[in-house]
């Protein structure tokens, strides 16, 4: 649930005043949530390091997130963190939580920057997050050393530096460099209104194709019926509950109805089947054609 903005101010001011651990006490509460479940022992380290999750959400304003979002996403990686948490390890709660809370703060960013989804690659994450500061820091370089930098030159740079393929960098920065726009806006102010929608492939069945679609289905389910016809009614019953029911009947209660064993009605089944193949061949090359 949201935080409204007198809610946010008074919850920050409880976290700010809440409690510092030191390690003694950081670890005994670990191990009291971790081996006992103790509620009161969670609450006491959540509520301790609420401010680092705090701090950290801060960081993350700039992409344009309500703040009262990214600290609620902050929370979720703390708590995530001390469902975690292995105090056995060695490393202090507030090392490890850094992890999930950032973690949790870069996903609902990138969910929620654009309505078209970035991604969530790690590549994908190391590239929305730092694109633009190491651009920026290439491009001081370059001008610093007299040097000038084409686009291209300039993508093959930020892919060595972050170390991802040059075409998730020139993905990502097509992506960064543009917007989101409705597809009920004009494409031009000469096109008569017409809408960027108007302009989409439609991917549904065109007339010919379901005319043709229900012309086979009534053709393959005449075979079917001549091949059923063929069988024995014990073997059509057989038929009948393992392949033409929504949930097919096992063979085990298909014997007991039948006083048949379980191998025996497997044997009847693999019999109708090959009667029905023979019937469905005796169609000519047209049916076979068709099921090829």
């Amino acid at each position: 649930m949201a935080l409204d903005a007198g809610r946010e101010i008074s919850f920050t001011r409880t976290v700010m005043n809440a409690e510092m651990l030191d390690a003694e006490t950081e670890l005994k509460l670990a191990y009291a949530w971790r081996d006992e479940r103790d509620e009161a022992s969670l609450h006491r380290l959540i509520n301790a390091y609420m401010r680092l999750a705090i701090s950290m959400a801060s960081k993350f304003k700039r992409y344009g997130a309500p703040m009262n979002d990214l600290i609620q996403e902050a929370g979720l990686g703390l708590m995530k963190a001390a469902e975690k948490f292995d105090p056995d390890r060695g490393v202090r709660f507030s090392t490890y939580a850094m992890w999930w809370i950032k973690a949790s703060i870069q996903d609902h960013v990138m969910r929620n920057w654009s309505m078209v989804r970035t991604g969530s690659t790690s590549s994908q994450k190391s590239l929305f997050f730092n694109l633009r500061r190491v651009q920026a820091r290439l491009e001081r370089e370059s001008e610093a050393a007299g040097v000038k930098l084409d686009k291209h030159q300039l993508l093959e740079m930020i892919s060595a530096e972050i170390g991802v393929p040059l075409h998730d960098v020139e993905m990502m920065e097509g992506r960064l460099s543009g917007s989101d726009f409705s597809l009920n806006a004009t494409q031009s102010v000469d096109d008569e209104g017409r809408e960027w929608i108007d302009a989409l492939e439609d991917d549904s069945a065109q007339a010919a194709e379901v005319v043709e679609h229900s012309h086979d289905t009534v053709q393959l389910r005449a075979w079917l019926l001549d091949a059923m016809n063929a069988l024995s009614d014990r073997e059509r019953f057989i038929i009948r509950e393992r392949k033409l029911r929504d949930e097919p009947r096992t063979l085990e209660s298909l014997g007991k109805e039948l006083a048949l064993s379980k191998e025996r009605v497997r044997q009847l089944e693999a019999a109708a089947f090959g009667k029905m193949r023979k019937t469905l061949e005796s169609q000519g090359a047209e049916v076979q054609n068709f099921l090829m």
